[in-house]
């Protein structure tokens, strides 16, 4: 009886977004985070609120750079992060 082990290599490093300050118009910002997140509107405005916060987790770099770019396109100064290894 043999055993065989793999191991699974992920060439795609996580990437989290966060919203550094919600700009001049943290309403549209709110929406651009509801749609991004899937979160309630309320929850979204607490988050955008609360700012430095993370947005989202754990996402390709390419879905990051999207949910960055259409925060920044609200009016939010965003940012997308590596996760550490």
């Amino acid at each position: 009886m043999t055993v065989e082990y793999l191991i699974a290599i992920c060439d795609d490093i996580p990437h989290d977004v966060l919203l550094i300050a919600p700009g001049p118009d943290p309403l549209a910002v709110t929406q651009a985070v509801r749609r991004l997140s899937g979160l309630s509107l309320w929850r979204s405005k607490l988050l955008v609120d609360q700012a430095p916060v993370v947005i989202l987790e754990c996402i390709p770099e390419d879905a990051a750079t999207l949910a960055a770019t259409a925060l920044r396109e609200a009016g939010a100064k965003a940012e997308v992060r590596q996760q550490p290894q």
